[in-house]
Order: C-alpha cells, then sequence, then structure tokens
C-alpha cells in the first residue's frame, strides 16, 4: 500500500542506506565492466584499421566514430530513462555493445571475403553502433540520481568516475594482453575452427563477453528506482539541445561540459607525441604515465572529491577543479623547458626535472578533470527536476560527447604548427569555464 501511495503521489519512497548503497555499487559495477569492455579496444585499434592497408588518418575518425555516435545517442537514452525506466535503457544499451564488438572482431574476415572497403563499412558501423550504446551513462548517472540524496550525490556520482578509470586502466592492460602472440595462439587450440581468431578478433569478442556480462548482471539484480515517470513525449534531438540551452540553470552547465570536454580530448590524444617529441619517451614508458594518471583519477572520483564536496559547497569543487586543470595544461605546455638533465646528484638518471613537472602535471590533471566531471554532473542533477534527470544528464554527456568529437582532430592540426599549442588552447578554453561558473 505505501509503495502504490508513493508511486501515485510522485514520490520515491524512502530507500534505507544499505539498500542505497547496494544500488550504487550494482551500477558502479555495471559501468565498470562496460567500460573494461571499451578500454581493451584501445590499444588494437590503430594495428587493426593499418591490418585495412589504409590511411592512418582513418585511425583518428574511427576513435572519433565512436564519440559522435555517443553525441547523438546519449540525450535520446536520457531521455527514454526518464519515460521507460533507467534498467530497461542500460540492458538495451550494454546488450547492442555486446554486439557491436562481436561484429567489430567480424570486420576483418568480412573485408577479407567481400573486400577492403565493406570491410572499412563494417568497422566504422560496429564502431558507431557501440558509441551510440555507450550513451548509457546518462541513464547510470540518473539511475544514481534517483536513489541518492543531494548530500550523498557527489560521491556517488564519483564513484562513476572512477569506475570510467578502472576500466581504462585495467581495459588497454587486457586487450594488449589477449592481442599476444601467446594468447592468439592459445585461442586457435581452444576456440572452434568457425571462430576467428587474430590479435584484432580476440580483444573484440572478450570486449563483448564483458558487456553481455553487463547484461547478465543488470537483468539479475539490478532494480528499477521508484521515482516519478514522464509521458512519452515527441522531442527532437535538436529540440533537447534547444530546451535545455534554454534553461538558465542548465545552459552555462551543458556550455562548460562542452568547453572541457573540448580542452582534455585534444589533451589526451596528443600527449603521448608530445612526451616522445619533447623527452623521448617510448609507447611503454607513456602507458606507464598514462596509468599513474588512471591510478590518480581512480583515488579522486572515488575518495577525494566526494570527501571534499561534503566539506565545502559542489560549485567550490568544481572551481578547484578548473583552477588545478588550468595549471596543469599550463606546466605540460613549458615542461620541455626543466630539460632531460638528472636532478638527483649520484641518484638514478631517469629522475629529470621534466620528469618531475610531468608529474606535477599528472597529478593536477587528474585532480581538475574528475572534479569538474564529476562536479558538474552534481550540478546537472540539482538543476534537473526530479522527472527530467536522464535528459538533463544526456544532453551535457552529449555535450561532452561532443567536445571529444571535435578536440582530437583540432589539437592535432595544432600541435602540427606548434607542439605546446594544443595545451595552451585547452587552457584558455577553462577560462570561459571559470566565468559561467561564477555566474
Amino acid at each position: 500500500m505505501a509503495s502504490s501511495q508513493a508511486a501515485t503521489s510522485g514520490q520515491a519512497e524512502p530507500v534505507p542506506a544499505s539498500g542505497t548503497r547496494r544500488r550504487v555499487a550494482v551500477v558502479v559495477g555495471i559501468v565498470f565492466i562496460d567500460l573494461l569492455g571499451f578500454g581493451i579496444i584501445i590499444p588494437i585499434l590503430p594495428f587493426y584499421v593499418r591490418s585495412f592497408g589504409v590511411s592512418d588518418v582513418f585511425i583518428g575518425l574511427l576513435a572519433a566514430s565512436y564519440s559522435l555516435a555517443q553525441f547523438v545517442a546519449a540525450p535520446m537514452l536520457g531521455r527514454i530513462s526518464d519515460e521507460r525506466g533507467r534498467r530497461p535503457v542500460l540492458m538495451l544499451s550494454v546488450g547492442v555493445s555486446g554486439i557491436a564488438w562481436v561484429v567489430f572482431g567480424f570486420a576483418s574476415e568480412i573485408g577479407a571475403a567481400m573486400g577492403v572497403t565493406f570491410g572499412l563499412v563494417v568497422l566504422f558501423g560496429a564502431r558507431l553502433l557501440a558509441g551510440a550504446a555507450g550513451g548509457n551513462i546518462a541513464a547510470a548517472q540518473a539511475y544514481i540520481a534517483d536513489v541518492t540524496s543531494p548530500a550523498d550525490r557527489t560521491g556517488a556520482l564519483g564513484l562513476v568516475g572512477a569506475a570510467f578509470g578502472l576500466g581504462f586502466v585495467f581495459g588497454p592492460a587486457v586487450g594488449g594482453l589477449l592481442a599476444s602472440d601467446t594468447a592468439v595462439s592459445t585461442a586457435r587450440t581452444v576456440l572452434p575452427g568457425f571462430v576467428p581468431v587474430t590479435p584484432f578478433s580476440l580483444p573484440s569478442f572478450a570486449a563483448a563477453g564483458f558487456s553481455f556480462l553487463a547484461l547478465g548482471v543488470t537483468a539479475a539484480v539490478l532494480e528499477e528506482p521508484n521515482r516519478p515517470r514522464v509521458p512519452a513525449r515527441r522531442v527532437s534531438f535538436v529540440g533537447q539541445f534547444r530546451t535545455a540551452l534554454a534553461d538558465a540553470t542548465l545552459r552555462p552547465l551543458v556550455v562548460a561540459f562542452f568547453l572541457t570536454s573540448l580542452a582534455f580530448a585534444g589533451v589526451t590524444v596528443m600527449f603521448v607525441p608530445f612526451m616522445a617529441d619533447a623527452f623521448g619517451y617510448d609507447a611503454t614508458e607513456a602507458a606507464m604515465f598514462l596509468a599513474y594518471i588512471g591510478a590518480l583519477g581512480i583515488v579522486n572520483q572515488g575518495v577525494l572529491i566526494g570527501w571534499l564536496s561534503r566539506r565545502f559547497s559542489v560549485r567550490h569543487v568544481v572551481r578547484g577543479g578548473v583552477t588545478s586543470l588550468f595549471l596543469a595544461l599550463v606546466l605540460l605546455a613549458v615542461s620541455p623547458l626543466a630539460g632531460t638533465d638528472s636532478i638527483a646528484a649520484g641518484g638514478p638518471g631517469w629522475v629529470t626535472g621534466g620528469l618531475v613537472v610531468l608529474l606535477a602535471f599528472g597529478a593536477l590533471a587528474s585532480f581538475g578533470n574528475g572534479a569538474i566531471t564529476v562536479g558538474l554532473a552534481a550540478l546537472v542533477s540539482r538543476g534537473a527536476t526530479d522527472d527530467t534527470q536522464g535528459a538533463a544528464f544526456g544532453v551535457t554527456q552529449g555535450a561532452g560527447s561532443l567536445g571529444r568529437t571535435v578536440g582530437p582532430p583540432l589539437a592535432a592540426a595544432a600541435y602540427v604548427v606548434v607542439d605546446w599549442s594544443p595545451f595552451v588552447a585547452g587552457a584558455l578554453l577553462l577560462v570561459p569555464v571559470a566565468v559561467l561558473l561564477r555566474r
């Protein structure tokens, strides 16, 4: 009776703290499993494209296609989760993601049988489908907002960010292992002959397996939160953005999501070439440094940012993140000035001034990006009504995906002109974000 009355009144029935923690843990686990599958593809993607014998330009296009599809799909998935429920959207998206990665793994075989052009079409189609399914982060964030109190929401959203970080730390490592000669030869002796086993297909099928595992977990243990539903309505993709930009509360947050994603996406793409050109670091050393940033991100988003949000306002946390990321990008731009000579008298030669500056950059960038992402998500949740959480998160995540689509090509073009320019440009993009937050 109490449940029906709560549903009728449109108010969510209070959930015990233990139940809230369990629900948050399930959603965080689903996000981690899903992102683990995405991360597995990262190390094989450039080599998979080259196996088709095409220009490296297609590497950038294939990477950007995921964010482009996410930009289009995230607002729609968020709105549908408001209308139909969070659980169905999460189940549909992780299931589609699994299918997409299976097709992705077969693209090379299809190309060999039907021509390179058709194989590339399949490869891009699968990547676009996976990107569209990746728009489910809006539904996951909306679920967290449904089951947590405003005081605990920032910390819970930070756990979603930490799950992202874990996926990006462990996923590429798993993908690299699965692409090794040992793993491929072992799989060929175990799997049926009709399953193509290559350094590209094996990680793709593993990514699909993780997505299907997420589907099973969602179906088995995730409950639909008790919350107000909105009636189905015809709202165009452009109309959702127009509505959000017309809202005085959401408009600055949507713009801030776009600008910060634009700034940071360019950095993530050009950071590894910059390390190689300025300091002579090879791919293994660059990967170790990225793992260092990822590990810091897990601590920041999983622990530190939630702790800070309980002691300071969320807006202050976001402002601190903007300042931290601004300083990090400036440090990265000037890091070559620190040199490559050892600063440890009688110590290891690899402890250079440049390394110290890069370590400081990593710490500041990890905290800054985490504080901005989690803090802005918390502000979006507070600015939206109970029945429009999914739509609001969908629009802001779409804006972020647009930034991650546009940022890499612009940063690459700027890098060709002056190697430090993408980082200075990224820092300058944060200035209007700081102004918007002051308002």
